[in-house]
């Protein structure tokens, strides 16, 4: 079994949640978060600060801004962890920066709370 976090751009979580259901994976959690990546300056406001724009000029003194995201935490068996990343790329990619990162990590075990199975059967 393999966990995929995914961080994702706020207004990309409808398209994401219908891609992974149509993709099978219809079982996931989502909380809001907080981030940035390597980029210290947005583009949009490099772009805005050169036309003029006084919020963008005042902008640039923010070094390390922090921008609302998505977090998405899926736990899959092995054999889906492609279908499920090829899913949250296919409606995550737009080629700008800030499109978000995907992590697939190992997990050991799960547990199903309700029934008390383990292991795989706890998640398909």
């Amino acid at each position: 079994m393999k966990e995929i976090m995914a961080v994702i751009r706020m207004n990309k979580m409808n398209q994401t949640k219908k891609a992974l259901a149509d993709a099978g994976i219809p079982a996931f959690v989502a909380r809001e978060g907080y981030g940035r990546g390597k980029g210290l300056v947005n583009q949009a406001v490099l772009d805005g600060a050169a036309a003029g724009n006084e919020e963008a000029i005042a902008l640039l003194g923010t070094k390390g801004r922090l921008y609302p995201k998505r977090i998405i935490s899926i736990v899959v068996p092995d054999n889906q962890v492609k279908e499920a990343v090829d899913a949250l790329i296919s409606v995550n990619k737009t080629g700008q920066a800030g499109d978000g990162k995907i992590f697939v990590l190992p997990v050991s075990d799960s547990v199903r709370v309700r029934t008390g199975e383990a292991g795989e059967a706890a998640i398909v």
